[in-house]
């Protein structure tokens, strides 16, 4: 599995794309915003990407699913169910503040403890409510796309509408913090780190 980091957007979301490298089928994690290099590495990769994967609907991290779908019809969008109204409306995920309004339909909704096969990839996914009450983490080998929930030594605010601070913390400790200690954290803002040293050094959820 290959997996390169590509911000795009207005806050400079970080956008994954991951594939096999033997089948070339891969996957796109939160394009907040339209990046013409991600359409080019797809190309110069010849990649089949099977689907557009949400960690939230926040607008931040939703801006460029339109764009990217239009040049990859095949995509399949995937959220958490209980993110389809949030994304339904341009108001509750914030797109209105961001100079625009965006509304999304999922082609495929998962719930906790579903699975994805991408190639030679099983992606599982974790439901983590606090930032959104739809908020998820997708894990595949020992990596783990955090999204909002999980950050290096910090997590997601819960200032939002609909956030829960006790929802994030508890979805923290029972989803997150039970993975292998080396396993890596690629989060929706920031820098990677690892299950192991937020589990030693997050300063707002503690094991």
């Amino acid at each position: 599995m290959k997996i390169i980091n590509m911000p795009s957007g207005p806050l400079a979301v970080n956008t994954y794309l991951a594939f096999d490298e033997d089948t070339k089928k891969g996957f796109i994690v939160d394009p907040g915003g339209y990046n013409p290099q991600l359409t080019q590495r797809i190309a110069s990769e010849g990649l089949d990407i099977e689907y557009i994967i949400l960690t939230h609907g926040h607008s931040d991290h939703i801006g460029g699913v339109k764009q990217h779908k239009e040049e990859l019809p095949h995509a399949k969008l995937v959220a958490d169910a209980a993110e389809v109204p949030m994304l339904a409306d341009a108001a509750a995920n914030m797109s209105t503040m961001m100079g625009g309004a965006v509304t999304l339909t999922p082609d495929i909704t998962v719930n906790d403890g579903d699975t994805l096969q991408v190639g030679n990839m099983e992606l599982k996914f974790l439901h983590t409510p606090g930032h959104s009450p739809g908020g998820m983490c997708i894990v595949t080998g020992n990596v783990v796309f955090s999204g909002d929930t999980l950050f290096c030594a910090s997590i997601g605010r819960t200032d939002f509408p609909e956030c829960s601070f006790n929802d994030l913390a508890e979805a923290i400790r029972t989803k997150l913090y039970v993975l292998p200690d080396d396993t890596q954290v690629l989060p929706g803002h920031m820098g990677p780190t690892t299950i192991g040293y937020e589990k030693e050094n997050n300063p707002f959820v503690r094991p």
